[in-house]
């Protein structure tokens, strides 16, 4: 690579992009750790989209019809951290970025959401940025379709390298993207040819190109060092009726010693090495300095969409009081005044009615009384809508005749599904949740746990939560599944037991501004246990008393979801014996942990021996067991402790010894 040639092309780009070179190499070397080679090769691309093309305010980084721009290549965040830096944001401050890789700074390994106001999502897990764009596309289309294009009518745009596409969620991402014909998505690939074990071509062979192709994309190319080819690109992808891919051509590391090498991905932090390569970039201000003009030039781009942000607050203000009140609520990520009355009818018609039917039934009835009063709502399944009962009749098929369409038919994408719904909720302006197989979370996994780590409120409908979906056997018999969701952080686990309980579980998540939600629910059907109606929202405390000792207490039954059944049945024969047994619904631990201790102490008093009634492992359960005025020697646990089986729902549970008897004489046992 003839870097004088690239100098003298087009002096004032190089010299701008080259602030980026510098400010990732100073940032490298300063902490010592770190990814340089790719923001040095992505540089040139990165100034041009952001220079010619990126709609955005750097003095308001939330505005709602900004683009988004997605590092999904994480690593190389000095490249998202530059270029904030130099255009403004108020956040990424110089101090920030000479403290990037260090406690209590913004400037995180990888890009944070929530650290940094212009990081859109969290990336670093290869090819989560690429799969969460779809979702961020997907909601502009949405939104656009219902507000229209004076509100919501811009861009997406992703930098994303060879590992993103390695991995397998891209596939998922890019056939969902190009089904959907998702024209406002641009993912811009960095095709370096190196990897860290070394070429790319040691572990693939894929024609990028021709697959990006295959799945429904316009595919364009550019050299990654010609501000002008580059230019031609961007122009043309956005001009493209479907999503858009430019393989722009460039060198990792470019300008210094370990271009082209793998050495390049990592930092590269000799002193002698770094002074050569900004020699070569005829760049001499000193380490961290950025010289005047250069500084000035980037921060006028950082100032240019001033006046279409005004413009559109303009077109936003005009709307009536109730619309704009409207639009604000919900990219302010708040529930409807009308959400808690339209759960408390569910409710009391659940009472009066008594049905006995699967809590995934369950859910569809609350969500048909919820979806009509939460327009921002968008559904969908991983093929599984008729078993995750998640489609309700108003939602209509989001599809490009039909952009105003709330369902999604994500096919069998579970990874894919997830990773959107993140980018859904990202976005803002929509509400994203959809279902598949409670033992296909495993598919689904590196999403939900990006979703707890960013705090967005996707609900994850995972339905057959036990060994209750009976014939399909251990492959789909959830075991571990529910500790797994519980065990993450930031994460709320529901597991509720009737129709009533199942519709305060979806007022809690649906009123959820910075958790996710796992909604664990049953294939097969359940009796109402809430016989008394109450305005108040028992769910939201995670635990409460569902049934009082009638005799002396002596014993407390906790239970989840369908096992709450065998619990008030194990209570009655207690009772029958004078054996005084209280039943405690815990269908959220994470809510009940939550509470004060007096509470937690109120209905979980010491004394009493304990068991815990659960179709899944016991981890997680010792927590209620022991803790909270437990001890052991009066505590068990009835449950499963390996894997399931292929048989109909009632001889698995007297099989596995989860029913009634066992939890009676586990409890005797103890006393």
């Amino acid at each position: 690579m003839d870097i004088s040639t690239l100098r003298s092309s087009h002096p004032d780009h190089w010299m701008r992009a080259c602030a980026i070179r510098a400010l990732t190499l100073d940032a490298v070397a300063a902490a010592n750790s770190g990814h340089s080679g790719m923001p040095m090769g992505m540089a040139d691309v990165a100034t041009v989209l952001f220079a010619n093309h990126l709609k955005f305010d750097a003095s308001a980084p939330r505005w709602p019809d900004r683009d988004r721009f997605i590092l999904s290549a994480g690593h190389g965040s000095m490249l998202i951290y530059s270029l904030l830096y130099l255009t403004g944001y108020s956040d990424v401050t110089l101090d920030q970025v000479k403290n990037f890789r260090q406690w209590g700074a913004i400037t995180a390994g990888h890009p944070e959401y929530g650290h940094v106001a212009g990081v859109e999502t969290t990336t670093g897990p290869l090819g989560q940025g690429i799969a969460n764009a779809v979702g961020f596309a997907m909601a502009e289309e949405s939104l656009r379709a219902r507000w229209g294009a004076k509100v919501q009518d811009h861009y997406t745009y992703v930098i994303a390298g060879d590992g993103c596409l390695m991995e397998g969620v891209s596939q998922e991402a890019i056939g969902l993207a190009g089904k959907h014909e998702l024209s406002r998505l641009i993912v811009m690939w960095d095709d370096n040819g190196i990897t860290i074990d070394g070429k790319v071509s040691i572990a693939d062979v894929t024609d990028q190109k021709a697959r990006f192709a295959a799945s429904g994309w316009d595919v364009f190319s550019c050299d990654g060092h010609d501000p002008v080819d580059i230019d031609r690109a961007i122009t043309a992808a956005k001009a493209s009726p479907r999503p858009a891919m430019i393989a722009c051509k460039t060198h990792i590391a470019l300008g210094h010693a370990a271009q082209d090498t793998p050495k390049g991905h990592g930092a590269l932090t000799d002193k002698a090495q770094m002074a050569a390569a900004k020699e070569g970039y005829g760049w001499t201000a000193g380490a961290f300095e950025v010289p005047k003009d250069i500084k000035a030039w980037w921060e006028a781009v950082g100032k240019r969409g001033a006046k279409a942000h005004a413009d559109w607050q303009a077109r936003l203000n005009a709307l009536s009081p109730a619309k704009k009140a409207e639009f604000e609520r919900i990219f302010a990520g708040d529930a409807p005044a009308k959400l808690a009355a339209a759960v408390r009818a569910v409710k009391k018609q659940a009472v009066a009615d008594a049905p006995k039917i699967a809590t995934r039934a369950a859910s569809e009835k609350a969500l048909t009384a919820i979806n009509p009063v939460m327009g921002e709502t968008i559904g969908g399944s991983a093929d599984l809508t008729g078993s995750n009962n998640t489609k309700t009749a108003d939602l209509g098929t989001f599809e490009p005749a039909n952009r105003k369409g709330r369902y999604v038919y994500y096919g069998i994408r579970e990874h894919g599904m997830a990773a959107a719904m993140n980018g859904m909720a990202l976005h803002g302006g929509v509400r994203p949740y959809s279902g598949t197989f409670m033992c296909f979370t495993d598919y689904a996994r590196p999403s939900m746990r990006l979703s707890a780590l960013m705090g967005v409120p996707v609900v994850y409908v995972m339905t057959h939560d036990s060994i209750g979906l009976g014939e399909d056997g251990p492959t789909h018999q959830p075991v571990e599944h529910l500790a797994i969701s519980r065990a993450t952080p930031n994460t709320l686990v529901m597991r509720p037991a009737d129709l009533v309980e199942t519709a305060e579980a979806w007022e809690v998540a649906f009123s959820e501004k910075t958790r996710p939600t796992v909604m664990a629910l049953s294939r097969q059907n359940l009796p109402t246990v809430r016989k008394v109606h109450t305005n108040q929202n028992m769910v939201a405390k995670g635990g409460y008393v569902l049934a009082e000792a009638v005799a002396k207490r002596q014993v407390i039954l906790m239970a989840t979801g369908s096992e709450v059944e065998i619990a008030l049945k194990a209570k009655d024969m207690l009772e029958a014996q004078g054996i005084g047994t209280r039943v405690v619904s815990m269908p959220c631990m994470e809510l009940f942990a939550a509470q004060d201790a007096a509470y937690r102490r109120k209905v979980l008093p010491p004394g009493p021996v304990r068991v815990a009634i659960e179709a899944g492992v016991r981890q997680g359960w010792d927590a209620f067991l022991l803790g909270t005025g437990g001890r052991e020697g009066k505590a068990a646990f009835v449950g499963m402790t390996g894997f399931g089986a292929s048989a109909p729902a009632e001889r698995l549970y007297a099989e596995f010894g989860i029913t009634a008897e066992a939890t009676v004489a586990a409890a005797k046992a103890m006393l």
